[in-house]
């Protein structure tokens, strides 16, 4: 069974000058007994009390335990400060008027909505259902503050440039490597694509939201939940992190400058607390410039104090990165040629932005505000917002999918938190003007909860997962469709069963460089067992199942070269 109070403890601790503000100031041996699964009662022991005295009293030790508990596991979609995005507001009074039997309720089981059912999966057990219950109808306590100062003096260079390897020291074909989040246990597997062997497990930050790889394909960068950015150089004889840098306590999204000229020399890093962006040297992350995004909301101009970065990626046609800020609904196009003249166009897009990709040009950016329901187009090469496109409820594409329509011509599609559906849409403007920003077709899934769809372009499959759904059989299954007989429904695997897991969430297809081996993630209980399964992508079976003790909770999978080249 997953324990979830002793998930990022030594992580925790190793933040306590970012957090200390932050956390409850008592660790005290009553807290640490508790923590530890004590058997004793809660009598005696100080009540926490908030400034509102209709919440109901908990000690300090629960405060903190359920503080790291949300952060770990709710904060990224309900916000730091609890004001909603893909999830809703979590508002004490409202919260206090729910009361907890019935959050209880929504903890365990979950909504139909995308939100997943945490005790039905055994990520929280009874008694810290009920302690969430209790600390979502407290007020929420805000994180400190951190700037330039604290970012700087958290860096970390390793191993300078001039330290480095001149050339590829190892034998690995690095344009197949896979980096592999081991969500739970804050690393990072790298596995090579071609023999299927980890080639090494590397520390990280908490819980790697994305991977992602410079121009060259030497250089990958981490981010984690907790804001630690790990560069690790693949070039030498084992991989290893030659600098690090924490941006901030919440952090989601980093990219590195893709443009001609400017290969491997500027990273971006998209912080959730507090709300920011940050540049890096690419070859050292030495911080250079932090931006804040802060300010009003697109549509009703009012003022936002959390506008979070929910994704960033770089630009082929042009020195930018494109910045989703999601509260405020706006896509900021930020001009990296000249970082002392920061030149932006701000694009008023829809709220509430979370993450996309490319079209298969290359030009159009296409991003899911899934709280509106909407995917929105933005033209790069003009600078302004193309369409919004009315979806099914709750988008959520990861990059999204882009294939050749039998019919259609050029589409990409996107699957959903909130229903079964997989909108469809029509990408050339040019030379299918009739179907451009529409959907022209809608997918059946085999259930809700799709976190992630994929497709390769050498392939005339469409995977999709439903990670997120409350039913086992459907989040430990995939839907893959035949991209020339979109007609027909799709084919529903169970890649748990496959594997030989009884228990775990199977996500985030990914393909290998040739386009005929497809990657998924079996994310088990952190104490039980997950595995990647590897499918051939031409007659759908399973080609390997990769199992070890050092896979952890695995989720996330990103291929050399399909992330160097965004293609999805």
């Amino acid at each position: 069974m997953l324990k979830v109070k002793h998930l990022s403890r030594a992580i925790v601790l190793a933040a306590l000058p970012l957090s200390a503000a932050w956390a409850a100031d008592d660790r005290s041996t009553a807290s640490n007994t508790y923590l530890q699964g004590g058997g004793s009662s809660l009598a005696g022991v100080e009540m926490y009390q908030s400034s509102d005295p209709k919440a109901p009293p908990m000690s300090k030790a629960e405060f903190e335990q359920a503080r790291e508990i949300y952060f770990d596991r709710c904060a990224g979609c309900h916000g730091v400060l609890r004001k909603g995005a893909t999830g809703k507001a979590l508002l004490p009074q409202p919260m206090q008027q729910l009361g907890s039997e019935s959050l209880k309720v929504f903890i365990h089981y979950g909504t139909p909505g995308g939100m997943p059912g945490f005790g039905t999966s055994n990520e929280l057990d009874e008694k810290e259902v009920d302690l969430m219950a209790r600390y979502i109808q407290h007020p929420a306590p805000q994180p400190p503050e951190w700037g330039m100062k604290e970012i700087r003096a958290s860096w970390k260079l390793l191993v300078p440039p001039e330290k480095r390897p001149k050339r590829q020291m190892n034998k690995l074909n690095l344009n197949n490597l896979f980096a592999i989040t081991l969500r739970d246990s804050g690393e990072l597997a790298l596995v090579d694509g071609d023999s299927k062997q980890i080639v090494t497990i590397l520390k990280t930050g908490f819980a790697v939201h994305i991977s992602r790889f410079s121009k060259s394909g030497r250089y990958l960068y981490t981010t984690g939940r907790d804001g630690l950015i790990n560069l690790i150089d693949l070039w030498m004889e084992t991989p290893q992190t030659v600098a690090t840098i924490r941006t901030g306590s919440d952090a989601r999204s980093i990219e590195t400058s893709k443009y001609k000229g400017y290969d491997d020399k500027i990273a971006i890093a998209g912080t959730y607390w507090p709300p920011a962006y940050v540049f890096m040297d690419g070859f050292t992350l030495e911080p250079r410039k932090v931006m804040s995004t802060r300010g009003y909301t697109y549509d009703e101009q009012e003022y936002h104090p959390e506008p979070r970065v929910a994704s960033i990626v770089a630009s082929h046609i042009k020195p930018e990165f494109v910045v989703n800020v999601k509260e405020t609904g706006k896509v900021l196009l930020v001009d990296y040629s000249d970082l002392k003249n920061l030149k932006t166009t701000e694009i008023e897009a829809e709220r509430f932005l979370h993450d996309g990709g490319w079209d298969s040009s290359k030009r159009y950016f296409l991003v899911a505000a899934n709280m509106r329901d909407t995917v929105s187009v933005v033209d790069t090469k003009e600078g302004k917002l193309a369409a919004n496109v009315r979806v099914g409820t709750k988008p959520h594409p990861g990059r999204g999918a882009n294939w050749n329509d039998v019919k259609y011509g050029p589409v990409w599609a996107t699957g959903h938190l909130g229903d079964d559906s997989i909108a469809v849409i029509g990408t050339d403007p040019a030379r299918h003007k009739g179907n451009a920003w529409k959907v022209v077709r809608s997918l059946k899934n085999h259930g809700n909860g799709s976190l992630f769809i994929k497709t390769h372009p050498k392939s005339s499959n469409l995977w999709v997962d439903a990670a997120l759904s409350p039913d086992a059989e459907i989040r430990q299954s995939v839907s893959v469709f035949d991209l020339k007989h979109l007609d027909r429904p799709a084919e529903v695997i169970n890649l748990a069963k496959a594997a030989g897991i009884s228990e775990g969430r199977v996500t985030h297809p990914e393909y290998n460089m040739r386009g005929d081996e497809v990657w998924f993630s079996v994310w088990g209980p952190k104490n039980g067992e997950s595995a990647i399964v590897v499918m051939d992508d031409k007659t759908r079976k399973v080609k390997a199942v990769i199992k070890d003790k050092r896979l952890v909770t695995p989720t996330g999978k990103f291929n050399v070269y399909n992330t160097v080249h965004d293609v999805y």
